[in-house]
């Protein structure tokens, strides 16, 4: 891998870019906004900013990381003569499929075309292009420049080749690859998601309160957030689609999503992307306040 393309700029798109870049890949960062594209910039910057004041990093690498990256609007001209993309674009099966469309077209047909997803079909979105056989899923944690699994998805026709090269390049950005076949939810969501609905079904029948299932958790089992914060910090709206996707994927109703998880996306309480979840959240502070309606 000489040079990598990232698409999407916003939490994911923006980690992923900053840990290449930093391993010393030149990055395309890519999104249609512009302003999104200035905003990922602050905050790569401020997360190196982060990493500089504890000693992790030095003034030259950080510097160094910057230049690493360019930026662009145009998907056609960021995308050309690149030896990988990364798409990291909003978690929507219509705009992937047309994306991988378009890349298939750009790209040179050497190019390996990874995705992101945390749960589309990795054969589904391989079918959209003409080369199969090198489209794999790259799934990374998020925050990306801290969390070390990266969840290698192999769709039904991707090459062991192309599965080999990427779990490398994920050593080379010292991740802890794991490799998975292409299944709904894959193996972090699917063990994943019905434990956070279990957690909503248990506050929605009132069998405890939302700090008493996090309080479970977190001091019985040793995980470091509890289910309801955790979904409040993944996006409800993600964990509701994630669950829609293994649901239809299985057809089994124990992936059915609880309905009180749909009313507060429909509500518009999608965790702390909009202040509001199983917890209130205000800005620039940490401290975990249950949301008046579940007190």
């Amino acid at each position: 891998m000489h040079k990598v393309a990232v698409i999407g700029s916003g939490t994911m798109g923006n980690g992923i870019a900053h840990v290449l870049a930093q391993h010393h890949y030149p990055v395309h960062l890519i999104d249609i906004s512009s302003e999104a594209l200035q905003k990922a910039q602050q905050t790569i910057s401020r997360n190196l900013d982060r990493m500089l004041a504890k000693q992790q990093i030095t003034e030259e690498q950080k510097t160094q990381t910057l230049q690493n990256i360019t930026w662009h609007t145009d998907l056609a001209e960021g995308v050309k003569s690149v030896d990988l993309v990364i798409e990291a674009a909003t978690e929507n099966v219509n705009l992937k499929l047309q994306l991988f469309h378009d890349l298939d077209e750009y790209c040179t047909p050497e190019t390996i075309l990874a995705t992101n997803t945390s749960s589309i079909s990795i054969t589904q979105i391989a079918a959209a292009t003409n080369r199969p056989d090198k489209v794999i899923g790259m799934h990374f944690m998020n925050p990306v420049p801290i969390m070390k699994l990266v969840e290698i998805i192999k769709g039904y026709n991707t090459s062991a080749a192309v599965t080999e090269t990427i779990m490398e390049l994920a050593r080379k950005l010292e991740k802890v690859p794991t490799e998975v076949n292409d299944y709904p939810g894959f193996i972090a969501n699917r063990i994943l998601m019905p434990m956070i609905n279990e957690a909503i079904y248990s506050l929605y029948e009132g069998v405890a309160g939302v700090t008493e299932i996090d309080t479970v958790m977190k001091l019985g089992m040793a995980h470091p957030m509890g289910p309801l914060q955790l979904a409040d910090f993944i996006g409800l709206d993600v964990c509701l689609y994630i669950l829609k996707v293994m649901h239809d994927g299985f057809g089994n109703p124990k992936y059915a999503p609880c309905p009180l998880l749909v009313n507060m996306v429909l509500a518009g309480h999608k965790g702390v992307k909009t202040g509001n979840g199983f917890y209130h959240y205000t800005p620039g502070s940490k401290d975990l306040i249950v949301a008046e309606r579940f007190r």
